[in-house]
């Protein structure tokens, strides 16, 4: 059975700073690309970053130069440095694992909240 589990979210101050964890199971966690995504309410789940099987990162314009994504495979988890936060960070933020070399082999997390207060 394969788990994404997010934990790291909570309520911080805009300018405080949260990292994410996602630790997979089930999986061969290096064949996978490995992404974070994010839900505000009433929005649609959008890209926060991506890192590659070979370590290749990708960010949403918003969040380059303050948000890292890295990954440790050895302990099958990908991170989520997350600096300067502002309100409108405030969302579910949720894992995402793809491995491109089959259709459909897709997963997500169950998510974890971010509040960011003003």
């Amino acid at each position: 059975q394969v788990q994404l589990v997010e934990s790291g979210g909570g309520l911080v101050l805009a300018g405080g700073s949260l990292t994410l964890s996602c630790a997979a199971s089930g999986i061969t966690f290096s064949y996978y690309n490995m992404g974070w995504y994010r839900q505000a309410p009433g929005k649609q789940r959008d890209l926060v970053a991506t890192i590659s099987r070979g370590g290749t990162t990708n960010y949403a314009d918003s969040m380059k130069g303050r948000f890292t994504i890295s990954r440790d495979n050895a302990k099958k988890t990908v991170f989520l440095q997350m600096n300067s936060l502002k309100p409108e960070n405030t969302a579910i933020y949720y894992c995402h694992a793809h491995n491109d070399w089959y259709v459909g082999d897709v997963y997500w997390g169950q998510g974890t909240q971010v509040t960011v207060s003003p």
